[in-house]
Order: C-alpha cells, then sequence, then structure tokens
C-alpha cells in the first residue's frame, strides 16, 4: 500500500429522487454517476476516493422501504455494479450506500469498490433510528461488524447516520483500529434531531483527532453536510455545504494537520488506560 502525505476525496451531497421499483432506483444510479464522472472531468487535481451518503441508492421514505424485497441488492447487485465502472474508468475509489440483501437483512450498507474493480469490503449499519422521521427497526436489521480500509496509507473508516451518536464506535475505530479519517454517511431528514447534529460531528473530530466527514444527502428536507478536521476553533471552522442544494466538495486530507493536532493536543495520550476505577466514598 503505497503511503501519501494527503489523500483528495470528492464528497457528493446528491439528490435521491423517490422510487419504489428497481427500474427507478437503477435510472437513478445511472444519473448519480453520471454527476460523479462530469465532476471528476472537472477537478483540476487528481481524486483519490469518491464519497456518497447513506443509502444513496435508494430515496428514504417508507414508500420506498415497503420494496426492499426488489430493491435492496446483494453485495455485487446494480449499486456495485455501477459504481465499479466509475471506479476502474477513473482510477478511483468509490464508497456508496445502498440496501444490502442477504442472510439476516436486510441491511443499510455501504460498499467501497477499488480501481481494480474488486469490492474492498463492506458496512453494515450497527445503530438503527427509531425517532423522528426515522423508521429503520421496521424494515432493517443491524450489522454485526466494523470495516476500516487504506487508501494511499489513510486508515478510512466508514460509519452511518445514528451511528454518530454513539461515542464509543468512533472511538474504538480511532483507539483500536488506528482510524485517520471517519466517513460519516447520513441521511439526515430535518426532523426535530437535525440541528443536534453538527455538534455530534465537532465533537467527535475533536475528541478522537480525526477528519471527519459528516455527508448528507441534498434536498428541500436535507442537506447542510460538515467536514471536520481534527482541531476546529475560531480561526479553524469546519467547511459547511450548502443548506439543501446539490454539490460537490473536493477535501484534501492532510498527514501533517493530523500529526500536528495529535502532537500540541495530547489527548489520545493522555488518556487513562480504564475508568472502570474505584468511586470515592465521602
Amino acid at each position: 500500500m503505497t503511503t501519501s502525505d494527503t489523500l483528495t476525496l470528492l464528497a457528493c451531497q446528491i439528490c435521491i429522487p423517490p422510487m419504489a421499483t428497481t427500474a427507478e432506483r437503477d435510472a437513478h444510479l445511472t444519473a448519480s454517476t453520471t454527476k460523479v464522472r462530469a465532476e471528476l472531468d472537472r477537478a483540476q487535481r487528481p481524486v483519490d476516493l469518491v464519497v456518497l451518503p447513506e443509502l444513496s441508492s435508494l430515496d428514504y421514505a417508507r414508500e420506498t422501504f415497503a420494496q426492499l424485497d426488489d430493491i435492496a441488492e446483494p453485495l455485487d447487485g446494480a449499486s456495485f455494479r455501477a459504481w465499479r465502472q466509475v471506479a476502474m474508468d477513473l482510477n478511483v475509489f468509490v464508497s456508496y450506500g445502498f440496501a444490502r440483501a442477504g442472510d439476516g437483512g436486510p441491511f443499510i450498507s455501504i460498499g467501497v469498490v477499488g480501481p481494480d474493480g474488486v469490492l474492498v469490503g463492506y458496512y453494515d449499519k450497527l445503530h438503527l433510528a427509531q425517532y423522528g422521521a426515522s423508521m429503520e427497526k421496521e424494515y432493517f436489521n443491524r450489522g454485526n461488524h466494523l470495516f476500516v480500509f487504506e487508501v494511499k496509507g489513510f486508515r478510512l473508516a466508514p460509519i452511518i447516520c445514528y451511528d454518530i451518536r454513539i461515542p464509543e464506535l468512533a472511538r474504538t475505530l480511532v483507539l483500536d483500529h488506528d482510524a485517520d479519517a471517519i466517513l460519516h454517511c447520513g441521511a439526515y431528514f430535518r426532523d426535530e434531531s437535525f440541528h443536534t447534529w453538527h455538534p455530534f460531528a465537532m465533537t467527535r473530530a475533536l475528541e478522537n483527532q480525526v477528519f471527519f466527514l459528516s455527508l448528507n444527502r441534498a434536498g428541500t428536507s436535507y442537506g447542510n453536510s460538515l467536514f471536520c478536521p481534527p482541531w476546529l476553533d475560531e480561526n479553524t471552522p469546519p467547511l459547511r455545504f450548502p443548506q439543501t442544494d446539490e454539490a460537490f466538495r473536493i477535501i484534501t486530507l492532510d498527514r501533517e494537520k493530523l500529526d500536528t493536532a495529535r502532537r500540541e493536543y495530547t489527548f489520545l495520550k493522555d488518556k487513562l488506560g480504564t475508568y472502570n476505577i474505584s468511586l470515592h466514598a465521602p
């Protein structure tokens, strides 16, 4: 695996239309891959990894989820085939969201395909949201494994939407699996929990000293994706995406910024080995 000082991402806050059939899903995949190809062609520098939001192949709606018997896919299904071709043609890795069929499923999943056209791996969402506009426990099952992959020596860990609110997951990925960046892909609807999402993203970046991409889909009820470096202050704000519009942002991860944050702010070094210690009794 080649190591580099920088890694370049294309983060895609894309629109996803209503759909209830495999034909509509596949038409959306064609439209999405066409947009991403155009953005990669327009880029002024090479891109290493394309990142798409949660369930980027599907609408997030009861009407869609009611058709999961037809629309959910195997690992080598329509989403893999569509993004595999982009990866091979344009020499990039692609991280994409889809509904995965299979034993114990369906699952809300992220797949990663490499420039060689091979599936690098996949992650099934561990924590299913069942509040506000979310109804995942009615349609999906939770996953049972973590996933970390490498591009140019950077260790990247996908998590999905509600996963961000369980701090142990991000902590484990950093402390036990050496993640340099967390790719947090969501379908954040503008319900009562929407405005609590950004503080979670910034906190996870700061407390774990990692790059943290928190990527939503576009649309009047979605948007506002966020990218956080491993240190944030009044002079180093997060990168904010448009409020609702579709947007494609090229983001560079710089290893020196990661190393500097961890060297100057020694949170990770100063933590105790365990906090299972005695409680002082007065």
